[in-house]
């Protein structure tokens, strides 16, 4: 259950009473996990309610659904439509996060649906805080390597934001929450670092920031991208590589990136205090560049704050 609920859900067109949004048991994506889905912060900022990179988001949940040959019977422009829709409709002033879900429904059971199976797009908005916690957006959190990897290529496509893969995701986390950390930090199959359960993430060393590549089974973030081009605008480095777990302990910041945790911090790793044990300098300026973004101090040059009653 969302932290906090709202009145409405759109699904499939309708908007349906919050706790009547209910599937079949034998709903296809309840068995396979064959959903795609996303997550969309809306800021309220100086000009009123603004969705972050909308468009972008609701490209990637047609990629998804494309790589997983899921036909979601709405265009791009509905799935925009909607989602400012719901916000609106819900009364959700104050920000809110947006989660449109595409699954393959009540049909055929069979691992390998017919093209005819049919496919639904739900569509919530709720409030939701920090992910990791407001003081772990000021102080830091501390983070694990999770003994779970992340899959080896040519096995399920990590590109795809699809609900399979985050039976991955929650191993993961629940891992490091019952060894008393925020959050976990995966391994790609080579050994290499791949990302967090829920996140991507950044290390600094001597003033260069570095992230692991998509190819090393990361979701490739929508707040990942928005970062990498405000640290460039800003004439900071950075270095798409491969990055061994050991480097992580001797890093002199590291911070976690998502929609929903967006920048947060990372003090320590595996009990290993990074830097100076709290937000590193670098970090701070790249969250005061992103959060800037909804208080009016950065200036949206890529246009991605898109207001919620266009």
């Amino acid at each position: 259950m969302p932290q906090n609920k709202a009145e409405w859900i759109w699904h499939n067109g309708k908007l349906v009473p919050w706790e009547q949004a209910q599937v079949h048991v034998l709903t296809h994506a309840l068995h396979y996990g064959s959903s795609v889905f996303e997550g969309i912060r809306v800021y309220a900022t100086p000009s009123g309610s603004r969705v972050f990179r909308l468009q972008d988001h609701t490209r990637r949940l047609l990629d998804s659904a494309k790589i997983h040959r899921i036909e979601i019977p709405f265009s791009a422009d509905q799935i925009n439509a909607a989602c400012k829709s719901i916000v609106t409709e819900n009364r959700l002033t104050n920000g809110a996060y947006i989660r449109p879900i595409a699954f393959r429904g009540y049909g055929d059971i069979g691992l390998a649906p017919p093209p005819d199976h049919p496919v639904d797009l739900t569509i919530a908005a709720w409030e939701w805080g920090a992910y990791l916690g407001d003081d772990g957006l000021k102080n830091g959190v501390d983070v694990c390597i999770s003994s779970w990897q992340r899959v080896a290529p040519n096995t399920i496509p990590a590109l795809a934001k699809a609900g399979g893969n985050y039976l991955s995701s929650t191993l993961v986390s629940m891992e490091a929450r019952d060894r008393g950390f925020a959050e976990g930090i995966a391994l790609a199959s080579d050994g290499t670092v791949s990302e967090g359960a829920g996140e991507n993430l950044f290390m600094v060393r001597d003033g260069i920031i570095h992230t692991p590549p998509s190819t090393a089974a990361i979701l490739t973030g929508i707040t990942r991208d928005s970062v990498m081009k405000l640290a460039a605008d800003m004439g900071m480095e950075i270095v798409e590589g491969s990055i061994a777990r050991e480097a992580l302990y001797i890093a002199d910041e590291i911070f976690l990136t998502g929609t929903a945790a967006e920048v947060t911090p990372v003090r320590s790793v595996d009990r290993i205090v990074i830097g100076s044990g709290s937000r590193g300098v670098i970090t701070k300026k790249i969250q005061d560049a992103f959060f800037g973004l909804f208080n009016g101090q950065t200036d949206d040059q890529w246009g991605w704050l898109e207001p919620v009653d266009a």
